[in-house]
């Protein structure tokens, strides 16, 4: 064997992916820290009389709203023998089986078993998982973790004020994916993705053309990380030949927030610069799955989705197979890495240092929780104030042009 031979791929060793901060089923390490907070589990007109299947964290559910307004989100499988709800029917209290009759209201209480005697003598001992709902932002919100360590439902200062002509939009489209409604991968591949600035200078720049606007495709010419009070945020500069300085900030919180700017700003059309206009929720369907709803401030409907990017020109549903690898983005890129990276295989350099500080961060809390404490953003009790960001994008003169 010459010098040359060494290193081929046949020395590789096993590795695996980093099941603690991936893995996100009930009872794992990142699986009982997301269930310490809410999570957006579907539109608001998601619940309706028509059972609507959803999965979330790893578990079955089924969302519905009962024929009073209430929202309800229990265990897709009947307590009574296991058939699921999803053929279910809504009533005036709750969620009827089909196969047996038994009832349940939107907190998992049975109310008829009219197969039993007298419509059921210990209804009051059956109990269907349910989970809390809260309806905000145009989302429906859901805590699937311990009731005594459930925290407010988080309200943020970008979508609390309107300005005249604005509303709040949610969309379930994942926009900032790059891809479809539902990603298979893992939702950590795109969670730490926000703190990677380099890859939009080369992903979304250089390498499939400018699929924002040309402000953006540029290198940064300075670059910092911090954490933050809920995760850690990335500031960037860029120099444009015309003078100016564009300088721009993006931020992840926990669980699961991700809070860009808008990406297009400086693209065709009115430059709009400013603080953020939007936020998105990351949501693990399960280790493998991922899907991002965002809530926004617009003004018109469908303005929300027209921060999605293109390759090539196109939309990504647009794109044949070819243009696919030709104009990757980051659906490609992200589920290039496999269903869950194989993170004992990375080779971590110092632009990773934001996705550094991102898993140094989950892994704090992931301590917190399995020691009985409270992760950093869960917040108890009256008067909690909205949470506020600092990211935004700004342009300034800086020298004559």
């Amino acid at each position: 064997m010459t010098q040359n031979d060494t290193g081929t791929g046949y020395s590789r060793k096993p590795s695996s992916h980093d099941a603690a901060l991936t893995e996100v089923g009930r009872g794992t390490p990142m699986g009982e820290l997301l269930r310490r907070y809410w999570h957006p589990v579907g539109l608001v007109p998601d619940a309706s009389e028509t059972p609507k299947p959803v999965r979330v964290l790893g578990e079955d559910l089924v969302l519905f709203r009962d024929k009073t307004g209430r929202p309800g989100l229990v265990w897709a499988r009947c307590c009574h023998r296991g058939t699921t709800l999803y053929y279910g029917k809504v009533e005036e209290r709750g969620i009827r089986c089909c196969y047996h009759g038994w009832l349940f209201d939107v907190e998992g209480r049975c109310l008829e078993q009219p197969c039993e005697p007298e419509g059921g003598l210990h209804k009051d001992k059956v109990r269907q998982p349910w989970y809390p709902v809260r309806e905000q932002y145009g989302l429906l919100f859901a805590y699937m973790g311990p009731p005594d360590k459930k925290p407010v439902l988080p309200r943020y200062e970008c979508l609390e004020t309107l300005a005249d002509g604005e509303f709040i939009d949610a969309d379930d489209s994942s926009i900032g994916s790059g891809g479809p409604q539902i990603v298979p991968c893992n939702w950590l591949q795109h969670f730490e993705n926000v703190v990677d600035p380099y890859h939009v200078a080369v992903l979304h720049g250089s390498h499939s053309g400018p699929q924002f606007s040309e402000m953006m495709a540029s290198m940064p010419d300075a670059l910092h990380f911090e954490r933050t009070p809920l995760g850690v945020s990335t500031r960037s500069e860029r120099k444009l030949p015309d003078g100016r300085t564009m300088r721009g900030s993006a931020e992840v919180a926990l669980p699961t927030l991700r809070v860009v700017p808008n990406p297009r700003a400086g693209a065709a059309g009115p430059v709009k610069f400013g603080g953020v206009e939007s936020i998105g929720w990351t949501l693990p369907i399960d280790d493998t799955h991922f899907r991002i709803y965002v809530a926004g401030r617009v003004s018109e409907k469908g303005e929300l989705r027209r921060m999605r990017s293109r390759q090539g020109g196109k939309l990504w549903e647009e794109l044949t197979l070819d243009e696919h690898r030709r104009f990757p983005g980051d659906f490609e890129a992200q589920t290039g890495q496999g269903a869950i990276a194989v993170h004992a295989e990375e080779f971590l350099a110092t632009s990773d240092r934001g996705i550094v500080l991102l898993r140094r961060l989950l892994r704090q809390q992931v301590d917190l929780v399995a020691r009985g404490e409270n992760p950093v953003g869960t917040e108890f009790g009256d008067g909690v104030a909205p949470v506020a960001f600092a990211a935004g994008r700004s342009l300034a003169m800086t020298s004559a042009p």
